[in-house]
This record gives structure tokens, C-alpha cells and sequence, in this order.
């Protein structure tokens, strides 16, 4: 069962954040009362009935571009055994709020994991990203070393994309078949009929299902399209090496070996961070937790024991 909680991101939006397991025992004189994270939606808070967290790290959780919370539940299932997880819907994603007007500039983004940190009690957090999570992982990192005890950046590379890439992105949204009658069409052309798919990739099917949602004329994303442009548009013709060299905390890079983000770019990630570290995992693409959610476990967990074993 995913536990909501609601937290105010930047310029007031409304963000969804979602645990997905229950959080760990913990030791009650290892308590810290004054960094218990907001009441669950619809709760009331009182200083008895508000939850208190460990004082341990926990982790937080960024999904990329069109991404959703939900697409973390297996890592937050296993870390929640020993750890505090919590994965954010980032704002015009999942069910977290997507004003018209609303900033989807860098800035916004990380500020929004920033008030996620604080307002759920994950004070020293490892922070895990996927893509454009990854990139606001690393760039809250760098802002805020403070808040950050450990960053796990996720197939997502430091290097300018440019101009042609994102022509190439405006028209591959234009060429979805919307609305898809059923999520079966949706798992079909997402797992095999897109253009972009080499081969066959159920996973890919399955991820691209559960952002969708019904509407009367059928199957359509639960983001705007146009907003996941704006926001792509805004780290896609610049590097962010600089910001990388900045982040003070272990990090560890993972590709998977037929995802985006290259070898040696990766590698030089690495060795530019001042505490980086590198994994890679075999038959995966760039949804490497999704691809392959065991492997992914096996190549991130002896970094996450190193960094939040108290």
C-alpha cells in the first residue's frame, strides 16, 4: 500500500510524495521529533499523532522526464526494510500539481527536492535519480551539501545535448498515436511499434502504461507534453560539469550498458566527481532500475550500505 504525503515545492506547487513500504523500527531514543516530515493527506497534526523518523539518513527518490513516483516502488520496497524512502511525483508529473504558468526551469526542480528533504524530515539523505532526476540530484548536491549525504546519479550524462536534440524530442511526442484505446496499445507501440525502439522492450511498455491515464476518448499521458519540453529545454543546451565538480558527497554513477549515457563519459563523470564511484549493469537500457530492477539492486546496494550504515 503507497502512503501520500503532500509537500509544498517551489512558487506554492503542490507536490505528491509516495512511500512505498513501511518505514523501518527504529531504536525509540534514536527518534528526532523535530525532524518528523508532514502529516499524511487528510491527517491531522498533533504533536502525538505526528510521525517522527530515524536519525539515520533515509532517501529520496527522482524519477526522469514523464516519469512518475510509482516507478521506484521496487527500490523503495527494499530500501525501506532498513531505511526511510521516499519518492517524489515532481511537479507536472504523476499526481503532483501542473499549473499552466507554473516554472519548469532547473531552479524549480531543485527546489523542489530541497522543501521535499526538509518538510518530510530526510536530513542528510542519500538522493537517488534517473535522468533528469539524476540532474537535480546533482545540482542539489552541490547547492546544498548539508542536505545531501550520498547521490546516486542514474544514466543521465553531464555533456550538452544541443538544439537537434530537442527538435527530434518536440517530434516524437507529435508522432504518439493519442489517444490509445486500451493500455494494451499503449504497452504495444511504447514496447514495440515507436520508432525509437531498436527491438522488442516490454519493460519500456510497461513504463510508458503506467503514466497514462483514461479519459473519455481513451488512453492519454498524465503530463503536458508541452510542459515536459519546457522542462527538457532547460538543461539540453548546456553541460553541467561544473556543477558536478561541486558535489561534495560519495556519489555513484550507473549506466546501463545500452542506455544514453556512454562509457566513457560516464567514467569521466567519475573523475570529476570529488567522491565518485561507478556501476554498470548488463542488459539494460535507460530505464536501468525498471529494465532490470535485481541487477540494479545488486550494483547500488554496497554503495547505500557505505554510505548509510550509521
Amino acid at each position: 500500500m503507497a502512503r501520500r504525503i503532500d509537500v509544498t515545492g517551489a512558487g506554492g506547487v503542490s507536490l505528491a510524495a509516495w512511500e512505498f513500504g513501511d518505514p523501518p523500527k527504529s531504536d525509540p531514543a534514536k527518534l528526532v521529533p523535530e525532524q518528523a516530515g508532514p502529516p499524511e493527506r487528510g491527517a491531522t497534526a498533533d504533536p502525538e499523532s505526528t510521525p517522527v523518523t530515524p536519525a539515520t539518513p533515509g532517501v529520496l527518490l527522482l524519477h526522469g522526464l514523464m516519469g512518475r513516483a510509482s516507478h521506484w516502488a521496487s527500490t523503495a520496497r527494499w530500501l525501506s526494510e532498513r531505511h526511510r524512502a521516499v519518492a517524489l511525483d515532481q511537479r507536472g508529473h504523476g499526481q503532483s500539481e501542473k499549473p499552466p504558468r507554473a516554472s519548469f526551469t532547473r531552479e524549480a526542480y531543485v527546489e523542489d527536492a530541497e522543501a521535499a528533504l526538509e518538510q518530510l524530515g530526510l536530513p542528510h539523505a542519500v538522493v537517488i535519480g534517473h535522468a533528469m532526476g539524476a540532474l537535480t540530484a546533482w545540482q542539489l548536491a552541490a547547492k546544498r551539501p548539508d542536505l545531501v549525504h550520498g547521490l546516486i546519479i542514474c544514466d543521465m550524462r553531464a555533456s550538452a545535448l544541443g538544439a537537434a536534440s530537442q527538435r527530434e524530442w518536440a517530434d516524437w511526442f507529435k508522432s504518439w498515436p493519442v489517444p490509445f484505446a486500451t493500455l494494451a496499445d499503449v504497452r504495444k507501440w511504447f514496447g514495440e511499434d515507436d520508432p525509437w525502439v531498436e527491438r522488442p522492450n516490454p519493460a519500456r511498455g510497461e513504463f510508458y502504461a503506467e503514466v497514462m491515464h483514461e479519459s473519455p476518448d481513451g488512453w492519454r499521458p498524465v503530463f503536458e507534453p508541452e510542459q515536459m519540453l519546457k522542462s527538457r529545454e532547460t538543461w539540453v543546451y548546456d553541460a553541467h560539469w561544473e556543477e558536478l565538480a561541486q558535489v561534495r558527497c560519495p556519489a555513484l554513477v550507473v549506466r546501463g550498458l545500452d542506455g544514453e549515457l556512454g562509457r566513457a563519459e560516464a567514467q569521466e563523470m567519475v573523475r570529476v566527481l570529488p567522491g565518485g564511484e561507478y556501476a554498470e549493469v548488463a542488459e539494460a537500457g535507460h530505464l536501468v532500475h525498471y529494465d532490470q530492477p535485481e541487477a540494479w539492486r545488486t550494483a547500488i546496494e554496497p554503495f547505500l550500505d557505505g554510505v548509510l550504515t550509521p
